[in-house]
C-alpha cells in the first residue's frame, strides 16, 4: 500500500525529477511524400501504419457524407506505396465507418482499423476483405442512438462491446489487446482466433487504473505498453494485465513555443499535458525503441528506452514540417524512419532521423 501510495503521489505532482539534458535529435521531414490524386486531400488524419514492404496505410476523418444518424460519417483508409504513391482505398463505404481513429499492421500484414465512432475493430486481409469484425455499432433506427456520455460513475464495461476503442496490438502467440477507450477504462484481451478471453483496468490513476488507454504496444518480450493518456504516464503490463511497472516523460518544453490552437497552457495545465502519451510505436528488430507523441502541445515527440528513459526529443508545436500539432499515431518504420500522424494539421510527415545532436533541450 506504502509503494502504491508514493507512486500515486508522483503521478499527480508536478516533474519534479524532470529530465534537463535530453538531446535534440537531429531529423528531416520529407515534403510532399504522399502522391493524393487529383483534387483530394487528407482531412484530420489520426492513423499510420507501415506493413512489410514499406506499403503506408493512412486512416483519415474524411468527410464521406455517409453514416450513423446522429452524425457524417469521417473514415477512409488508404494505401500507398514505398514511395508515397496512392494505390488504393480500402473498405470504400464500410459499415464501421463512422470516426476514424487508428490503423495497425500485424505480423502477417494483415490491416487493423480502429473506428472510435461505431465502437468497432476491423480486421481486413491484403486483399482487402474483412477477416473480422470485433464490437457493434449502434442501431441508426434505435431511438437511444446517439453519441456516448461521459457519466460519473463510469457506465460498467461489457465483455465484447466497446465504448469508443482506440487501438489494439497483439503478443507472440497472435493474442489481441484492444484499448478501450475513451469512456470504457481498459484492455481487452482476445486469443488468435478472435475469442474474448479477460480484461483489466478500471476508471482511476492508481496503478493498473486508467483515464484514456489511448495506445499500445508490445515489445518482443511480451511486455505491454499501455498509453494512460490522461494520466500522463505509459504503463506496462504482462500478457494476463498483471502491472509491472510505469514511467512518466517529465522533459520541461521550451519557452515561448506557441500551440497551433488555443492558448499556452500554463502552471498545472501545462504540467497536465507535458509527456502526456497521446501516440506510441516501437521499432521492429531486437534492439527495440519506442517513439512517443505528446499530443496538440507541447507537441513533441520523444525517443525512449523500453525502462522508460528519454534519449532525445523530436521538434516542438507549429504548423510547419518538422513542427507538430495532434501526433495522433506514430508508426516506426525503423529506428531512424518514423510517420507521424497529425489530427490538427491534417497530414502525415515522413520523419528521417539522424544520430543524436549533443546540445540538450535546456539550452535552447
Amino acid at each position: 500500500m506504502k509503494h502504491y501510495l508514493l507512486t500515486l503521489f508522483m503521478l499527480v505532482a508536478a516533474p519534479l525529477a524532470a529530465q534537463q539534458n535530453v538531446p535534440e535529435i537531429p531529423f528531416d521531414s520529407v515534403p510532399d511524400f504522399f502522391k493524393l490524386p487529383q483534387g483530394m486531400n487528407f482531412g484530420e488524419v489520426p492513423g499510420v501504419a507501415v506493413d512489410s514492404r514499406g506499403h503506408v496505410y493512412v486512416f483519415t476523418r474524411s468527410n464521406t457524407a455517409t453514416g450513423p444518424a446522429f452524425a457524417p460519417a469521417a473514415a477512409q483508409l488508404f494505401e500507398f506505396g514505398p514511395k508515397g504513391e496512392f494505390l488504393r482505398e480500402i473498405g470504400k463505404g464500410l459499415y464501421a465507418w463512422s470516426e476514424a481513429h487508428t490503423v495497425r499492421i500485424d505480423k502477417n500484414d494483415n490491416i487493423w482499423a480502429i473506428d472510435k465512432g461505431s465502437d468497432m475493430v476491423i480486421k481486413f486481409n491484403q486483399a482487402g476483405r474483412v477477416m473480422m469484425v470485433f464490437g457493434r455499432r449502434k442501431e441508426s433506427a434505435d431511438e437511444d442512438t446517439k453519441p456516448w456520455e461521459h457519466v460519473n460513475p463510469p457506465l460498467p464495461a461489457v465483455n465484447g462491446l466497446f465504448r469508443q476503442p482506440t487501438d489494439v496490438a497483439w503478443d507472440s502467440e497472435g493474442n489481441i489487446y484492444i484499448t478501450d477507450g475513451y469512456i470504457n477504462s481498459r484492455v481487452a484481451k482476445y486469443d488468435k482466433n478472435g475469442d474474448w478471453v479477460k480484461s483489466w483496468g478500471t476508471k482511476g490513476n492508481g496503478p493498473g487504473q486508467f483515464n484514456l488507454p489511448h495506445a499500445i504496444v508490445i515489445d518482443r518480450n511480451n511486455n505491454i505498453y499501455v498509453g494512460d493518456r490522461s494520466n500522463r504516464r505509459v504503463q506496462v503490463f504482462d500478457t494476463d494485465g498483471k502491472f509491472l511497472r510505469m514511467f512518466t516523460i517529465d522533459v520541461p518544453p521550451p519557452p515561448g513555443i506557441p500551440p497551433v490552437n488555443g492558448e499556452t497552457p500554463t502552471g498545472a495545465r501545462l504540467a497536465a499535458v507535458i509527456g502526456a502519451p497521446n501516440s506510441i510505436c516501437i521499432t521492429p528488430g531486437t534492439n527495440q525503441m519506442l517513439y512517443i507523441g505528446e499530443s496538440t502541445y507541447p507537441g513533441r515527440l520523444f525517443k525512449v528506452s523500453l525502462d522508460g528513459k528519454v534519449l532525445g526529443v523530436i521538434g516542438r508545436s507549429g504548423r510547419q514540417l518538422k513542427q507538430f500539432s495532434g501526433v495522433h499515431q506514430l508508426a516506426c518504420a525503423s529506428e531512424t524512419e518514423v510517420y507521424a500522424a497529425e489530427t490538427s494539421n491534417w497530414r502525415v510527415q515522413k520523419l528521417i532521423l539522424r544520430p543524436a545532436a549533443q546540445t540538450s533541450s535546456a539550452s535552447r
